[in-house]
């Protein structure tokens, strides 16, 4: 599997050559993949420190911490679930768009920002996580959601300086305009280059009319932003199901540790959603 992939990997770099000992060496695992599992779901639920996890489930803290840094990566490779294709993942922005022209779905973009700790003084890069809009240190993740909430996909989260639509940029949105053109994507005022690059897919609120314009046309102009508004909220509440879970109300650990730990999140409630 990948993780483990990835792991003896790191473990052979270490080594610097091929191991010595015969494969099956080594320390057991002393929980059942169940219980890892559930001890990740607790962790990510409820934030509980892996000490305190550690005394329910009898195991030493260090047991706890290698369980749930395998399973949370395992969560975060599964993509997320695809309504009513029991099966499907989509892992990347390509099968996102390759679904949605497939499907004639309309999604529904939108960035969101973690709190995270303060980077320490005098590291190059530091500025990078300030975020203009929040004014404190946070990273930045951007979802996409259907017309009924459910998380179609989320990208490797970006420092919280970065702009919205950059972020989407370069996670490759252009390239997928371009080769799905039939997909069109709900967005809002932040993404109004992305809706002059591609018009009729990104789709931003109408302009508010020049000052003097007739009663009519401000008239039509709230109907048309009214309802574009309407039809665009359901992915801020996607959103509001992601920090429901506590780790993303304030994120205090490793910044390194967040991309993987809110793609296993999303995953996670787009299976929740479609099974509602």
């Amino acid at each position: 599997m990948p993780w483990q992939a990835g792991l003896e990997g790191r473990r052979h770099a270490a080594r610097g050559g091929v191991r010595k000992r015969a494969a099956g060496a080594g320390a057991r695992h002393q929980l059942v993949f169940a219980d890892r599992l559930v001890a990740t779901l607790i962790h990510l639920r409820h934030d509980l420190p892996h000490s305190v996890l550690g005394l329910l489930f009898d195991v030493d803290r260090s047991t706890l911490t290698r369980a749930i840094a395998e399973i949370r990566t395992l969560l975060a490779e599964r993509g997320c679930a695809v309504p009513d294709r029991p099966g499907v993942r989509l892992r990347t922005l390509t099968d996102v768009f390759a679904y949605a022209q497939a499907e004639g779905v309309e999604s529904r973009l939108d960035a969101t920002e973690i709190q995270v700790r303060r980077p320490p003084a005098n590291r190059g890069g530091r500025r990078a996580f300030v975020s203009g809009k929040k004014k404190q240190n946070t990273m930045k993740a951007t979802v996409i959601a259907d017309w009924r909430s459910r998380t179609l996909w989320t990208d490797a989260l970006r420092p919280g300086r970065m702009h919205d639509a950059t972020a989407a940029r370069n996670e490759g949105i252009t390239v997928c305009f371009q080769h799905f053109p039939d997909v069109e994507v709900l967005l809002d005022d932040g993404y109004l280059g992305l809706s002059r690059d591609h018009r009729g897919q990104a789709i931003t609120p109408p302009r508010k009319p020049r000052p003097g314009a007739l009663p009519g046309r401000v008239e039509q102009w709230e109907r048309d932003r009214h309802r574009h508004s309407s039809d665009r909220i359901t992915v801020e509440h996607a959103l509001a199901d992601h920090k429901r879970w506590k780790q993303l109300m304030r994120w205090t650990h490793r910044r390194d540790r967040l991309p993987d730990t809110y793609r296993a999140l999303a995953g996670l409630v787009s299976d929740r959603t479609n099974n509602t």
